[in-house]
């Protein structure tokens, strides 16, 4: 059999046990005449030729048909390409296979192993969860069009795994018996189907039930405050949701907001999007609140902040990134108008009125 030589990520333990699903074995390996390269994401590595160049890794034992298809499913994913090698093991030299991009970026640095564990092994292995659960259901192709949106869901449950979960009042949480998932439509946002069982308040087990969730991935929203000048920064675009309803003004009166990005911090976030959206440096980030908008049918969670600004006349303007087709209209106003704006209904996006109100009770303090 053709040795197949692993190396960089694919060394890691927990993340092979998820791409393979099942036990194996490895052997010290290495390449010759090869550097690798550390690419800024959670599963890749790039190989180029450089003469005496050397590849620490490992061979795969005897690996089964179904690893095999296994680990083929996930390169394909990810964007990884087999490549012929020369594998050095204890058995001697063979011509072998390796999975890994031709080249990476000019300003790709060397593999760094330690530095690639700290910040990108928890992701990589979420991430392969989350495409090894549709092998078989989804084509690979497919998947990796859509590979940015899977790395940020990914994101999502890592910061979900992580953070507190009070149970003051609401009961510890039971073991819930999944009994099948799907999902029928997957783009840039994702449909999943679930038939589950649940253990209920008075200790017995629900029939099977059937739900599904819309898939989005955690997002950040901030409102821009110049407590100096007590006024706000609003954005304004156009939204599917009100359109989807059939609102005859489907434009809507927003904080700044977007996506956490894969290995982004929420704060980092918050501060992307308000130089995309509108063009602005954010001062301190005050946290309003975290929490899920729709929790009945969504999966998407919120970080939202109010950030000290200075916002002096003409700080308005039209921005948006030109590749997403954002049209997006800053509109600077007092907070007495933006209150205005919520006693009329104007204003009629959730997180806006949290973070409104917020500021409403805090706003005293933050002007002295």
């Amino acid at each position: 059999m053709t040795p197949v030589f692993l190396c960089g990520p694919l060394c890691h333990h927990p993340l092979l046990d998820v791409i393979l699903g099942g036990s194996f074995a490895l052997s010290p390996a290495y390449v010759s005449d090869r550097v690798a390269s550390m690419i800024d994401s959670p599963g890749h590595i790039a190989l180029a030729r450089q003469r005496g160049g050397k590849v620490e890794g490992a061979v795969l034992e005897a690996p089964t048909p179904q690893a095999m298809a296994r680990l083929a499913f996930y390169a394909k994913v990810i964007g990884l390409r087999p490549r012929p090698v020369s594998v050095t093991a204890a058995s001697g030299t063979a011509q072998g296979v390796t999975y890994a991009l031709k080249s990476g970026p000019a300003e790709a640095g060397p593999w760094d192993a330690a530095l690639w564990l700290a910040d990108h092994a928890a992701l990589a292995v979420e991430t392969a969860g989350l495409v090894m659960a549709q092998l078989g259901q989804t084509p690979p192709a497919r998947l990796h069009a859509r590979l940015g949106p899977v790395m940020v869901r990914a994101g999502s449950r890592l910061r979900a795994q992580s953070q507190p979960a009070p149970e003051a009042l609401r009961r510890a949480p039971g073991a819930i018996d999944l009994r099948a998932a799907r999902q029928p439509y997957a783009h840039f946002f994702a449909v999943e189907e679930y038939d589950l069982s649940f253990p209920r308040f008075d200790g017995t087990m629900s029939p099977q039930i059937n739900r599904a969730v819309f898939v989005s991935g955690d997002a950040v929203t901030v409102l821009p405050y110049d407590p100096a000048r007590d006024r706000v920064l609003l954005v304004e675009q156009l939204r599917a949701g009100p359109m989807g309803r059939g609102d005859p003004n489907p434009w809507q009166l927003e904080a700044i907001a977007g996506r956490i990005d894969p290995g982004e911090a929420p704060e980092e976030a918050a501060r992307r999007e308000a130089v995309e959206e509108a063009g602005l440096t954010l001062g301190p980030l005050l946290p309003v609140a975290n929490y899920y908008p729709s929790p009945g049918a969504k999966s998407e969670f919120l970080y939202s902040y109010v950030a000290i600004t200075q916002l002096p006349d003409g700080a308005a303007g039209v921005f948006g990134v030109e590749d997403e087709a954002e049209d997006i209209r800053g509109h600077l106003i007092s907070f007495d108008q933006a209150m205005a704006l919520v006693s009329t209904g104007e204003i009629q996006n959730a997180p806006l009125l949290v973070t409104l109100l917020w500021l409403q009770r805090e706003r005293g303090r933050l002007r002295s």
